[in-house]
């Protein structure tokens, strides 16, 4: 196994040389708007996966799990 692709807490993420070069050619603001897309996305994504997971919860449990969970459980 290729141990750039390890999963555990003591890896660091690198970004691929390919998709640095990508980056390198994006302004500081559309680099902003890809984070925040990104960011979005996965708040909308634990939306739906937490409400499915717990249907008996109502949106102020869902949210503040969503919370908890992108804040690293530092919420």
């Amino acid at each position: 196994m290729d141990k750039r692709m390890r999963l555990d807490k003591g890896q660091i993420e690198v970004v691929d040389d390919d998709m640095a070069d990508v980056l390198k050619k994006k302004t500081p603001a559309e680099r902003i708007s890809i984070a925040d897309n990104l960011w979005t996305s996965a708040h909308d994504m634990l939306m739906s996966l937490i409400g499915k997971v717990h249907p008996e919860w109502d949106i102020e449990q869902i949210k503040k799990e969503v919370a908890r969970r992108l804040s690293h459980e530092t919420a």
